[in-house]
């Protein structure tokens, strides 16, 4: 029996490479897992509206926790509350990531020697940063935290890295992430994902047409431009 030909009604031909073409759908569904993934709640459910779908309310409370929390380690400069509700929104979380709950914790020492509260940062360090010593990866981490306290302004100092926004950001990323995974869910948006692909492939491609001794490396950033 011949194949259906509406099975490659999508299909497209582009110098000797097959390649399906991407519906509407499809670019919804990755525009929404975006949204999802970084909790912009409020510009989903405007985009739903616009494609006639509705998503369910408990996934929008749970990007209302998750957001809450994110924005308290990103934005806010509280990791000790965005701690505090983890543990209650994900119970066991951060006891099962133990490197994760050491950065937290970490931001919050970072948080009290910003604020010069250096007596309570010290107390803070021997109280809770202690126990991590006994491994090897956190101990030049316990140092540089401690070294810190040397400096009147921690930002211009060898480890202006812990005090610095892409610290934090990476560990609200982190944390986000995590809280995805205990719940289930894709820690990486089909965004992502996407992009990490097309990356692939075109470092790929641009390397086999690139054999006659003229390959260009591939840019994700040029090509975005593109």
């Amino acid at each position: 029996m011949d194949d259906e030909p509406r099975q490659y009604e999508n299909i497209m031909l582009y110098n000797g490479f097959v390649f399906l073409e991407v519906n509407d759908n499809d670019i919804h569904k990755v525009i929404q897992s975006y949204l999802v993934h970084n909790c912009y709640n409020q510009t989903l459910e405007s985009f739903n509206e616009c494609i006639g779908e509705k998503k369910p309310v408990i996934q929008l409370e749970d990007m209302e926790k998750r957001k809450r929390i994110y924005n308290l380690v990103l934005l806010e400069g509280n990791a000790s509350k965005a701690i505090e509700l983890t543990n209650e929104y994900v119970p066991g979380l951060l006891e099962q990531n133990e490197d994760l709950h050491f950065d937290l914790l970490g931001l919050c020492y970072v948080e009290l020697v910003c604020s010069r509260k250096c007596d309570e940062a010290l107390a803070f360090a021997q109280a809770k940063l202690t126990s991590f010593g006994k491994d090897p990866k956190h101990v030049q981490k316990i140092e540089d935290f401690i070294t810190l306290l040397a400096y009147h302004e921690p930002d211009k100092s060898p480890m202006f890295h812990l005090v610095s926004s892409e610290h934090r950001q990476n560990i609200a990323h982190s944390l986000n992430r995590a809280i995805l995974a205990h719940s289930e869910l894709t820690s990486y948006s089909a965004m992502e994902r996407v992009i990490q692909q097309t990356t692939v492939v075109k470092q790929y491609l641009s390397q086999e047409f690139g054999k006659d001794g003229h390959h260009q490396p591939f840019s994700l950033k040029d090509f975005l431009k593109s």
